[in-house]
């Protein structure tokens, strides 16, 4: 590598020096640039590592800079992990960090004539000549380590790590927490009816945000009447003031005490959200979750609540048998079904609308689509709709409204 008498040298020998952002160096964007660097390739293996260095770029929209602040703003490092927590950074760590992203701007300014330069070192209209050959990207000057700062004084809002560029997350086979890369979109704004109850889920995330006392939450109540859609949209709403989503399955909540573990002393905040959740009577997760509403030392985590969705207000499934008889202590089992929706110290319930707000929410999703039926045949159209489904909730004005476009 040091043949190069051009920048390109100069930047992968400063990168495979590099100590505080060590970990970028396993991203394919910075593997297949030191490929091209390195002196053992031939001329058609730098090309191919080229190739593929672009290919990235485009992956990432085809702008450098932004591919690279993605990569060092997700980066885990010392660095930002003892800054999130407050502490002092020895000065050696903080040099080189400085140092590192000014190499990294460098970084982020090549261009393709650079990589042509360094292909072809005999004359000038040679390196032209490759250059033309070449895919072109977008590349620009960007100060990073002025945004790194600037994001450092702020990182209770932006996070690092996984966590910095995504606002929802599920769990894997072995409970690691991964980024949902299609994560719903959906907004506040896109919400008809059932103001009041999405008013309470969203004062209480945001005493989380404040760092007020803020509860666990249960919605429950009638399928289709946007309990789900309400937790999704709150995170969505608070991404940029520091909220983040993991949705956690009933088969993986003894993965629980594990995740408030590794957010504990995360800057931001969290949602643990459980979805459609209901229990058999004697299955073991009803016994995990109780105890970890309850507060247990080994799962609390003071930057995370707990939201639930549930079709069912008291959460465990129930016979006739289990009411009339069979136990000694029959009150004492049936004060334990119910034990578990108490723990939540919010209860946020969402019935099916009555045929004014149904009616309403068919009237507003068919105006924001264009329709301009008749409304009394609209009206008609919409109940019978219902009629077949045998209920009214707001999924069922969305199918409706589906169903005419």
């Amino acid at each position: 590598m040091n043949g190069y008498q051009n920048d390109l040298g100069r930047v992968a020998e400063g990168l495979l020096a590099s100590a505080v952002f060590r970990g970028v160096l396993d991203k394919p964007l910075f593997a297949h640039f030191l490929g091209f660097c390195s002196p053992a390739r031939t001329r058609e293996e730098r090309l191919a590592d080229y190739g593929k260095f672009v290919a990235e770029i485009y992956d990432a929209g085809g702008d450098l800079a932004d591919a690279v602040r993605r990569i060092v703003f997700e980066n885990e490092n010392v660095y930002v992990v003892t800054c999130a927590n407050g502490n002092a950074v020895p000065s050696p760590i903080r040099d080189s960090a400085a140092r590192e992203l000014a190499l990294l701007s460098d970084f982020a300014a090549l261009t393709a004539a650079d990589f042509a330069a360094a292909l072809e070192n005999s004359t000038e209209r040679d390196a032209k000549s490759t250059e033309l050959l070449l895919p072109h990207y977008v590349a620009e000057r960007v100060d990073l380590a002025a945004e790194y700062e600037a994001r450092l004084c702020e990182i209770g809002k932006h996070g690092y790590g996984i966590f910095a560029s995504h606002g929802m997350f599920r769990l894997d086979a072995a409970g690691e927490i991964l980024p949902v890369e299609s994560a719903d979109p959906i907004t506040m704004e896109q919400f008809v009816g059932y103001e009041s109850e999405r008013a309470q889920v969203l004062a209480n995330t945001m005493a989380l945000l404040e760092g007020r006392p803020a509860a666990n939450a249960l919605l429950c109540g009638d399928a289709g009447t946007g309990k789900s859609s309400t937790v999704k949209a709150v995170a969505n709403y608070l991404f940029d003031e520091g909220l983040r989503l993991i949705e956690v399955r009933k088969d993986q909540l003894f993965h629980l005490p594990r995740i408030m573990g590794r957010i504990r002393h995360n800057p931001l905040k969290f949602i643990l959200f459980i979805d459609d959740l209901s229990f058999d009577r004697n299955d073991d997760c009803f016994g995990m979750l109780k105890a970890i509403l309850e507060g247990s030392a080994s799962a609390k985590a003071p930057n995370a609540v707990i939201y639930a969705t549930s079709n069912r207000r008291h959460m465990v499934r129930e016979t006739f048998g289990d009411r009339e008889g069979g136990d000694v202590h029959r009150n004492d089992s049936m004060q334990e079904t119910m034990s578990l929706s108490e723990r939540f110290g919010l209860v946020v319930r969402f019935y099916r609308p009555e045929k004014k707000l149904y009616l309403d929410i068919v009237h507003e999703l068919a105006a924001r689509h264009g329709i301009t039926r008749d409304r009394e045949l609209l009206d008609v159209e919409a109940e019978a709709f219902a009629l077949r489904r045998g209920y009214r909730s707001a999924r069922c004005a969305e199918q409706f409204i589906k169903s005419l476009l």
